[in-house]
């Protein structure tokens, strides 16, 4: 059960953060809006939300889940590999002191994003892509090990993130798409594949006993509730247009 999360409200900036997108850019009062009601949303779901200030050196400093990995007993600063966003995690490392007493880094020349990290049950997959190198994931395997957890690295072919196309939603269920449809490290799971035209929503999130997916994905949403999964619609078009998604907003523990 998660009691904490950290979110960081988008700054005036946003719409230059980093895009591989052909939506357009972002409308910041939307982006605002949008925001806010996901805040609402996590408060709702019983959890103490730290509400950072925006931070415009920083356009895609609201996707806080890159600059950490968070567990019950320690927390991992990360190396960004995108270097516009190198020194997100300066801020987000003082205020984890506030919760942790142990708490690791990644260090250069590793590279390491959040997304790219997945944790089922006792068990974390790394992905490596553009922005997480092998290094990173060595770095991170080793402190994995010092806590008792095991760990499995997953070279990506397409995908921007790890979480781009894999989601953890519980109760040994994997939400998936793409690449991850077949992959043969994730076979041993339940898979709820998603479908053309609705990847997107793949990257959704399981807080407490709720599923925050994006609105308007109706076979998803369909899929969910015949697992019996209460569900949380939030409408995500102006992070879908920097490559945002769900998971991305908030670092939860």
């Amino acid at each position: 059960m998660f009691k904490h999360a950290i979110v960081r409200k988008p700054c005036k900036n946003f719409q230059f953060g980093i895009s591989t997108s052909n939506l357009g850019k972002p409308d910041y009062q939307k982006a605002l809006l949008q925001h806010s009601k996901y805040v609402e949303e996590l408060k709702k779901c019983n959890l103490s939300v730290l509400e950072l200030n925006e931070d415009v050196r920083f356009p895609d400093s609201t996707f806080v889940e890159d600059t950490a990995i968070v567990d019950k007993e320690f927390a991992v600063i990360t190396s960004l590999g995108a270097k516009s966003r190198q020194g997100e995690e300066i801020e987000i490392s003082e205020k984890l002191k506030t919760f942790y007493g142990n708490i690791e880094s990644i260090i250069k020349p590793g590279t390491l994003e959040g997304g790219d990290v997945m944790k089922v049950e006792e068990c974390y997959y790394i992905g490596l892509s553009n922005r997480t190198n092998n290094e990173g994931a060595n770095q991170l395997k080793q402190i994995l090990k010092r806590y008792g957890y095991s760990s499995s690295i997953i070279p990506l072919k397409k995908v921007l993130h790890l979480k781009t196309g894999i989601s953890y939603l519980g109760d040994a269920i994997l939400l998936v798409s793409g690449e991850f449809k077949n992959h043969p490290d994730f076979r041993k799971y339940n898979l709820i594949e998603v479908q053309e035209g609705e990847v997107y929503a793949t990257n959704s999130l399981r807080i407490n006993k709720y599923v925050f997916i994006p609105e308007g994905y109706v076979n998803l949403k369909n899929q969910l509730l015949n697992f019996s999964f209460r569900i949380i619609e939030l409408e995500m078009s102006e992070f879908e247009k920097m490559d945002g998604g769900l998971s991305c907003l908030s670092l939860r523990f």
